[in-house]
């Protein structure tokens, strides 16, 4: 059966060729069953769940990597939008196989039990899920996960933030000592801390005095309480917003604030000309290619599969010169290359130092100072969150490099979190 599948795979490519020789481009199917002309197809489909819709940055981000995957390789994308975190993930997977995709991507961490529920009962489909952290611990032949160095776009986007602060402190709208930012995140998971941890890092790079609060929804999407964390941050007296989390709640609150904004996940400067600064994503398109390539050729996908800056899964939008401090893309760019040759690191330990509350933790070795020397993270997952790897040498903390999903989860120094409940 294997050996069938195969074969089938490689006169699947083959076809594919032949049809890019031919011009041929891909159709786009949304679940309701609506079709496109059959000229305009290759016989693959490849199916996408998503959590939310195009109304939700974060999926949005996904929807539109998955169709620029696809029309460039030629092949039928048929997506599941607003599917939960829960049981019908796993139906709409099956839905999916018995539309006959031969790859199904799952967009959200909290799908990921149900994708490899799926995957165990079809063998012959291969299964691809973005931030999760099991592939490579159940070991399935048709199972993977996928994510990307974010936190190296979240510190470049740091890098603008920063400046900015400068150039009010500059202007004399507020003291050095001042430079407080605000970050509403959606839950206290290692994702969400590597995130606004490395923003700040980045601020902090070439805004030596500031701080910064952090705030939490506990929801990945929910508008109203991302506009109200907002607003508390700004009422807190931050002079600068950012976030993890995927409405326009945020950016639209510092617009009508006029305070500047990092937002996430794409440009909001159409809706926020006067306050949206630079944002940065991930950039899902060139994992789509290979794992469809590789499905298509029948050929192995990587277990746990990390995009960087230099595959180009990690990128800003273009600066808005309008909010942001003059010589930013300059800055970022400068930083961006540095990280790029392995000169500067993001979580670099000389550059920071760890709290209190987070000293007495059994798998970090910290000195009298706060400075980390030593961290066990859990990267091979288990019911137990069992620390099992060294991710501290050569002096910095090695993210992502171990498993995709990020796994730094300390506290440092400058970061007053306001909540922890999520």
């Amino acid at each position: 059966m294997k050996l069938s599948k195969r074969i089938i795979a490689v006169l699947l490519s083959v076809l594919f060729v032949v049809a890019a020789f031919a011009g041929c481009s891909a159709g786009a199917k949304e679940d309701t069953g609506a079709d496109t002309s059959a000229a305009e197809k290759s016989d693959v489909k490849i199916g996408f769940i998503f959590l939310h819709d195009e109304n939700s940055t974060y999926d949005l981000n996904f929807i539109n990597a998955a169709k620029a995957a696809c029309e460039n390789l030629g092949v039928e994308m048929v997506s599941k939008t607003n599917i939960p975190e829960g049981q019908e993930c796993y139906d709409a997977a099956l839905d999916l196989v018995d539309q006959g995709c031969s790859m199904i991507f799952a967009d959200s961490f909290g799908h990921e039990d149900y994708m490899i529920e799926a995957a165990k009962k079809n063998p012959d489909v291969q299964f691809c899920h973005a931030t999760g952290t099991k592939a490579h611990t159940e070991s399935l032949d048709n199972f993977h996960n996928a994510f990307a160095s974010i936190y190296e776009g979240r510190y470049l986007a740091g890098v603008a933030a920063g400046l900015k602060l400068n150039e009010m402190i500059d202007a004399g709208k507020f003291k050095a000592e001042e430079a407080k930012m605000g970050y509403i995140g959606a839950y206290t998971y290692a994702e969400v801390i590597s995130g606004y941890t490395s923003f700040y890092l980045g601020a902090k790079s070439v805004c030596p005095t500031v701080t910064m609060e952090v705030t939490f929804t506990g929801s990945w999407y929910d508008e109203t309480a991302e506009k109200e964390a907002a607003n508390k941050l700004i009422s807190n007296g931050c002079k600068l917003i950012s976030q993890h989390a995927d409405s326009m709640g945020a950016p639209t609150a510092c617009e009508a604030a006029g305070v500047p904004n990092v937002s996430y996940n794409g440009s909001t400067e159409s809706a926020c000309p006067n306050t949206f600064i630079v944002s940065s994503r991930i950039d899902w398109t060139p994992y789509f290619e290979y794992a469809i390539k590789a499905t298509m050729d029948g050929t192995e996908i990587e277990d746990d599969w990390t995009g960087t800056l230099k595959t180009g899964s990690v990128v800003l939008t273009d600066v808005n010169e309008k909010a942001a401090a003059k010589g930013t893309q300059e800055a970022i760019d400068k930083a961006k290359a540095d990280l790029e040759a392995g000169t500067i690191h993001v979580f670099d330990t000389s550059t920071f130092t760890v709290t209190k509350s987070d000293k007495a933790n059994v798998n970090a070795t910290v000195d009298k100072d706060g400075k980390l020397s030593s961290y066990k993270a859990d990267v091979d997952s288990d019911a137990n969150y069992t620390a099992d790897t060294e991710a501290v040498s050569d002096g910095y903390f090695h993210e992502s490099e171990y498993r995709s999903a990020p796994y730094f989860d300390l506290q440092i120094d400058g970061i007053k979190l306001l909540d922890t409940k999520f």
